[in-house]
C-alpha cells in the first residue's frame, strides 16, 4: 500500500457497459485508460440498430445512467435514434469524447504468463487481414462488448441466390427503398414485431414468416412524455434522481414475476393472453398466433401497433417453415412460392459470443473458446478463470431479462476498480478468479434457475448451446452484495515482485498512446 502506480487500461466497447466503465474510472481518478470501439459513434446495439420502428421496450426514465439523467425525453418509450443521441450527449458531457478510438476493432487479447500483460492487436474496422495492425501492452482488459452486437444469419438454403436486397436489422441499410414495395420479414421478436409495424403502412406488402409465435404484450408505446414532467424533472436534479431510484424500486415487481411463481406472474401471463383475445378476433389467425409455451419465457415483446398491423389488407402470417429461397422469394414447405422484392431479416444477434470473434488467450496459452467450449461461463458476471486482469461488464447471466443494464454495468464496474485501486497501490500485480469459485457460483445459478419462467419449457436466445440459460436468477439485493467488496478467498492474486526479479520499471512503462 505504500506506492502509486498508474495502471494502464483497455475497455473494449463504447455502449451501456462501455460508457459505465469509463465514468467509474474517472470518478476513481484513472488516466492511462483507451476505449475502443469498432463502430463509428458510442451507443452499441444503438448505434449498430436503426431499422424503421426501433423502440426501447423499457421506459426511457429508467433506460439510462445514474449519473446522467435525462429529463427530456422525448416519448415514455424512447426512440433508438434518440437513445443512441442520449449516449452521445453523455460522452461529450463527461469529457471522454477524447478517450474512445473510433473504428477500432480489436481482434485479438493476450496475456503474457512473464509479464503479467495483456498485449491488445487493434485494426480498423473493416480492413482486411492483410491490413496492419497496432498493438497495446496493458496491464487490464475490460470486455465491455455486451451481448447483441453480432447478428445471427440464418441457414437457408438459397439465401445468396434472391436477386433483391437481403437486409438484417442489425446492418439496416437507411437508403433502402421500401415504399412500395413487397417485403418479407423473417423473425419473431421485438425487432421483427416493430419493423413489420412500421413497413406494414407504406409497403405494397409485408409477409411475415414465423417460426414460432411470440406472446405480445399491447403496450402504448407511442405516448409522448408530458411537457410538465420534463420541466418538473428539468428544474431539480433531486427529482430526476428520486424518480430514478423510485423505478429502481419498482423494478424490483419484474424481478419478481420472472423468478418465482407468484399472482404477479400469473396476473402478467394472463394479461398476455387477454392482449391477443382482445386484438385478434379471427379464431384462425389467433390460433396461428398463439404461442405452446408460457408468456414470458422469452424475452418479452411489447407493442401496441403489430396485431393492428397483421390485420391490414398488405399485411399476411406465413407460419409454414421456410424450404429455401431463390431468385424471387421464398419457398416455404407446402410448396408456395412467396414472391418479394426485400428480404429482411430480423433474426437476432449470436448472444452468447460476447467478447469473440476477438481471440483471447490467457494463462499457458489457453484461448477463450477453448474455456467456453461447454458455454460461456464466469464468476458473478464479471471474471474467468485462467484470465488473470481480465473482466467483463454485462457478462455470462448478465440481466436482460429483469434488471436494468445501466445498474448492472455500473455496479460492475465499481467492482472492477476496487481491483485496479489495489494494483494501483501496489497491493497486487495480477488477480485470477478461481475455477472453484466460478463453478461455485454457476452451481447457485442452475439452482437458483429452477423456478424462474425463462426455465418453463421454450427455445429462447437465452438459451446456450448446452441448454442452460444465460440469464441472472437473482433480485438486485444480491447483485449488490454479490458485487459489494470482493471476496479475495475467491481470487488468486500474486503480489509485487521485486524490480530484479521481473525487470519491470514501474516509471518506464509506456502510457497507452491516446
Amino acid at each position: 500500500m505504500s506506492r502509486r502506480r498508474e495502471p494502464r487500461i483497455v475497455v473494449i466497447g463504447a455502449g451501456v457497459a462501455g460508457i459505465a466503465t469509463a465514468h467509474a474510472l474517472e470518478q476513481a481518478g484513472f488516466t492511462d485508460y483507451v476505449v475502443l470501439e469498432k463502430g463509428g459513434d458510442v451507443g452499441g446495439v444503438w448505434y449498430w440498430n436503426h431499422y424503421p420502428g426501433l423502440t426501447c421496450d423499457v421506459p426511457s426514465q429508467i433506460y439510462q445512467f445514474s449519473f446522467a439523467p435525462k429529463a427530456d425525453w422525448k416519448r415514455i418509450w424512447a426512440t433508438g435514434p434518440e437513445i443512441q443521441r442520449y449516449h452521445r450527449d453523455v460522452v461529450e458531457e463527461l469529457g471522454i469524447v477524447d478517450r474512445i478510438r473510433f473504428d477500432t476493432e480489436v481482434v485479438a487479447s493476450v496475456f503474457n504468463d512473464g509479464t503479467g500483460e495483456w498485449t491488445v492487436t487493434t485494426r480498423p474496422t473493416g480492413a482486411s487481414d492483410a491490413e496492419p495492425t497496432e498493438e497495446l501492452t496493458v496491464d487490464f482488459v475490460i470486455c465491455a462488448t455486451g451481448v447483441l452486437h453480432n447478428p445471427a444469419i440464418p441457414d437457408i438454403p438459397g439465401l445468396d441466390d434472391f436477386a433483391g436486397p437481403v437486409v438484417h436489422t442489425a446492418r439496416w441499410d437507411d437508403d433502402l427503398v421500401t415504399d412500395g414495395r413487397r417485403i418479407a420479414v423473417l423473425g419473431t421478436g421485438s425487432t421483427g414485431v416493430q419493423v413489420v409495424s412500421a413497413l406494414q403502412k407504406h409497403a405494397s406488402a409485408v409477409t411475415h414468416f414465423v417460426r414460432s409465435p411470440q406472446w405480445v404484450l399491447w403496450a402504448p408505446m407511442w405516448l409522448p412524455q408530458l411537457s410538465v414532467v420534463s420541466k418538473l424533472l428539468g428544474a431539480s436534479r433531486n427529482a430526476q434522481d428520486r424518480l430514478y431510484q423510485l423505478l429502481l424500486l419498482g423494478s424490483g415487481i419484474l424481478a419478481d414475476v420472472v423468478l418465482r411463481p407468484s399472482w404477479r406472474r400469473r396476473a402478467v401471463q394472463a394479461y398476455a393472453r387477454i392482449s391477443l383475445r382482445g386484438q385478434v378476433f379471427d379464431e384462425d389467425l389467433r390460433s396461428e398466433l398463439t404461442p405452446d409455451y408460457e408468456p414470458l419465457c422469452k424475452r418479452q415483446v411489447i407493442s401496441g401497433t403489430y396485431y393492428r398491423a397483421l390485420h391490414a389488407s398488405n399485411a399476411e402470417l406465413v407460419t409454414t417453415g421456410i424450404e429455401k429461397v431463390n431468385e424471387t422469394g421464398i419457398v416455404t414447405a407446402d410448396g408456395r412460392q412467396h414472391d418479394v422484392d426485400i428480404i429482411v431479416l430480423a433474426t437476432g444477434f449470436r448472444a452468447h459470443d460476447y467478447m469473440r470473434p476477438m481471440r483471447v488467450v490467457g494463462r499457458g496459452d489457453q484461448t477463450l473458446d477453448e474455456a467456453w467450449a461447454a458455454g460461456p461461463r464466469a464468476y458473478r458476471m464479471t471474471a474467468i478463470p485462467g484470465f488473470p486482469n481480465l473482466f467483463t461488464v454485462l457478462g455470462p447471466n448478465s440481466p436482460t431479462g429483469s434488471i436494468s443494464l445501466q445498474f448492472s454495468a455500473e455496479l460492475t464496474a465499481k467492482y472492477i476498480v476496487s481491483w485496479l485501486e489495489r494494483f494501483s497501490s501496489g497491493d497486487l500485480d495480477t488477480v485470477e478468479v478461481t475455477e472453484e469459485a466460478t463453478a461455485e457460483f454457476n452451481s447457485q445459478v442452475a439452482q437458483a434457475m429452477g423456478p424462474t419462467v425463462w426455465n418453463t419449457g421454450c427455445n429462447s436466445w437465452y438459451l446456450t448451446e448446452s441448454g442452460s440459460v444465460d440469464l441472472w436468477p437473482f433480485d438486485r439485493t444480491t447483485m449488490s452484495r454479490m458485487l459489494g467488496t470482493p471476496h479475495d478467498e475467491h481470487f488468486v492474486v500474486t503480489r509485487p515482485r521485486e524490480r530484479a526479479e521481473t525487470g519491470r520499471d514501474e516509471s518506464d512503462k509506456d502510457r497507452i498512446p491516446s
